[in-house]
């Protein structure tokens, strides 16, 4: 573009000093017509890169989810093929569910028994307080006989065998009430022990059997979004261990973001909002629209890890790094009814974005993009 710019002007040159000869031709001319070249093709480059910054750095993201599963065991089934699109849910790997669907029924039968014994602890309370109720009446039998019998002997009509007799029963009978006011207190704390609507011991199995459940779920691996696998190189026979070290496939969300980055002076003018226009190599001779997002005023330059020493400084008479640039995230939009292209993951590209400023030299920002558009489609190499 800007050789266009440059061309006009000299054309414009040429027809008022050459061919009009409006003005004289000499050294002066040719210094101020020089001079007002280098000035205009200035001003219009710095105007341009503040109105519609430009970027050369246009990614197209994917996020990827490394497919391991929560539980180990013989892979009975591939149901994909990698680069093959799936939709959320659709099953990708099965996983022999034998030793889970076992440990299944395990606490299942094992919760019916529990719940057979959680109806008895009604019974075995009631138990408890009968029993106690008829330890606590032999009690008062044998203090009152006792007492009956200490009053005889001392008025000499009872003798001593009876009084420590009777003092013996009292004895068992006080130890024979206390156990059975203990294994009351058993029973009630049994009885009341419940977790929501469940006595303790029965929500304790019914949750191992739900941990259970998941895991025999779990043996059938699913897709965690709409997209493809790729890297599919389990078949039927392998072991499938849930560790992250030995992912089974990547899977590649259809969900895109598009990212530009710009210098960190370019920016001052950009609002979440405003026009985009961007072309990838991937897709040559394509404009796609877009709009501002956001911007990501963050970069790595200024992150201080949390570490406990003191961070490190920049030696002396070294140069400085040079600074990071900062993102844009773009979201692509349909025009004029075109719908958004599938735009492969990794693309990279070339873009601008169109601020409120100045707007009738927005037109510079978009035949430059064109221009790039038109020679994505060569391909510069050797045959």
């Amino acid at each position: 573009m800007l050789e266009l710019i440059l061309g006009g002007y000299v054309a414009i040159i040429w027809f008022v000093f050459i061919k009009k000869k409006w003005f004289p031709w000499n050294i002066k001319s040719q210094i101020g017509s020089a001079i007002g070249g280098v000035l205009l093709l200035a001003s219009i480059i710095f105007t341009v890169n503040l109105i519609t910054p430009g970027s050369e750095d246009v990614r197209v993201i994917n996020f990827v989810t490394e497919v391991v599963p929560r539980v180990q065991g013989t892979i009975t089934k591939v149901a994909v093929e990698g680069n093959t699109m799936v939709k959320k849910g659709d099953i990708l790997i099965e996983i022999d569910p034998k030793p889970y669907q076992l440990k299944v029924s395990q606490l299942e039968a094992q919760l019916q028994d529990t719940l057979a014994s959680a109806k008895s602890l009604q019974q075995n309370y009631d138990s408890s307080k009968a029993n106690t109720s008829a330890a606590n009446a032999h009690l008062d039998l044998m203090s009152k006989r006792l007492a009956e019998s200490t009053e005889l002997a001392k008025t000499g009509a009872g003798n001593r065998y009876d009084v420590e007799y009777y003092q013996a029963e009292v004895l068992k009978a006080k130890s024979a009430y206390d156990s059975t006011k203990s294994s009351e207190k058993i029973a009630k704390l049994k009885l009341n022990a419940v977790i929501g609507e469940d006595n303790a011991s029965v929500a304790q199995i019914k949750s191992q059997l739900e941990s259970a459940q998941y895991d025999l779920e779990s043996c059938t691996v699913r897709a965690p979004a709409d997209g493809f696998p790729v890297a599919v190189t389990v078949r039927p026979g392998n072991y499938a261990v849930s560790m992250p070290l030995r992912p089974l496939m990547s899977f590649v969300w259809y969900d895109q973001r598009i990212i530009a980055f710009f210098d960190q002076n370019e920016l001052r003018f950009v609002k979440p909002g405003n026009d985009v226009e961007l072309t990838l190599k991937a897709l040559p001779g394509k404009i796609i629209y877009g709009k501002v997002d956001s911007i990501i005023w963050a970069s790595s330059q200024g992150q201080i890890a949390q570490s406990g020493s003191v961070p490190t400084a920049p030696a002396e008479m070294l140069h400085a790094p040079l600074p990071l640039k900062y993102a844009v995230k773009i979201t692509p939009i349909e025009m004029d009814g075109e719908p958004i292209p599938t735009m492969p993951m990794g693309a990279r590209g070339m873009g601008g974005l169109y601020t409120e400023h100045l707007k009738p030299l927005h037109i510079v920002r978009m035949l430059v993009i064109r221009l790039h558009a038109i020679l994505n489609n060569l391909v510069f190499k050797l045959p």
